[in-house]
């Protein structure tokens, strides 16, 4: 069983190299994942993973930790109205406006249901759209599943229309792998929101950050929405998940509300 210490020293690691919270009433959830993670590495239990740390912790066994403790509930076209927002409103006015061109961000995109949800949706309603999806997740192992596309049928089952599967997908086995041309448009890349961002996230179109500010505390949501703020164009969208607040964003950023999707422009 998870000690008081343990659970002190694990959740600490977490949130220093990911930002996320784990607070009290989380001993189980640690204990539960660690536990899994240590047999996978050879060791016995969470006691000799924690032995493991104390006397030698490597980068590699810290991202192994961050990696398990991650949450990574995704499926397609989650809670649905944003997609339909997007193609009804958001896109056809930024055509309008912008023309062709178009730049999106999908944060925490875990095993890349949400990204491949947006290309396929470009796909059948915007063909001459020249959209590209930059999809980030701090998790190797869930962004090396999402660059290969391929999903088991439960997955395929969770908000995936059959005739999308049929169009977009083709049957590998058991699994379904995503065709290239819907690939082709996403770029995967590694990024840790709490870190320096490293990589060209500026002058965004639009920007879906869904379910992950949820894990952290408010000062680094705060951090995280500004500098999203800031690479957003004037213009540019925000997507929360729906249970998330926008609490740190600027005034300059509007809130619009569509049917039953809530978003923030940049007005400037």
């Amino acid at each position: 069983m998870i000690t008081q210490e343990q659970f002190k020293y694990f959740a600490l690691l977490v949130k220093r190299e990911s930002g996320i919270s784990l607070a009290d009433g989380k001993e189980y959830l640690v204990e539960s994942r660690l536990n899994e993670l240590a047999k996978i590495l050879g060791l016995r239990d969470i006691n000799d993973l924690y032995n493991s740390c104390k006397n030698n912790l490597t980068s590699k066994l810290k991202d192994q930790i961050v990696d398990a403790m991650t949450t990574n509930e995704t499926y397609f076209f989650r809670d649905q109205h944003p997609f339909d927002c997007l193609k009804k409103e958001i896109v056809p006015e930024h055509v309008q406006k912008n023309g062709a061109n178009l730049k999106i961000w999908c944060a925490a995109c875990s095993t890349g249901q949400e990204p491949y949800s947006i290309s396929m949706l470009f796909s059948d309603f915007f063909p001459s759209l020249n959209a590209k999806i930059i999809a980030t997740d701090i998790s190797p192992q869930v962004l090396n599943k999402a660059k290969h596309g391929k999903y088991s049928q439960i997955e395929v089952n969770r908000g995936l229309q059959i005739t999308l599967l049929i169009k977009h997908f083709k049957q590998a086995g058991a699994f379904w792998e995503i065709n290239d041309s819907i690939k082709k448009r996403i770029d995967f890349k590694s990024l840790n929101l709490i870190g320096s961002w490293g990589m060209d996230l500026s002058n965004l179109d639009i920007v879906f950050c869904r379910y992950v500010l949820i894990y952290f505390e408010q000062d680094t949501k705060k951090q995280i929405l500004e500098k999203i703020e800031r690479s957003l164009n004037p213009g540019g969208c925000l997507f929360l998940g729906a249970t998330e607040t926008p609490i740190g964003l600027s005034p300059n950023m509007k809130k619009v509300i569509s049917g039953k999707t809530t978003y923030w422009v940049k007005e400037k």
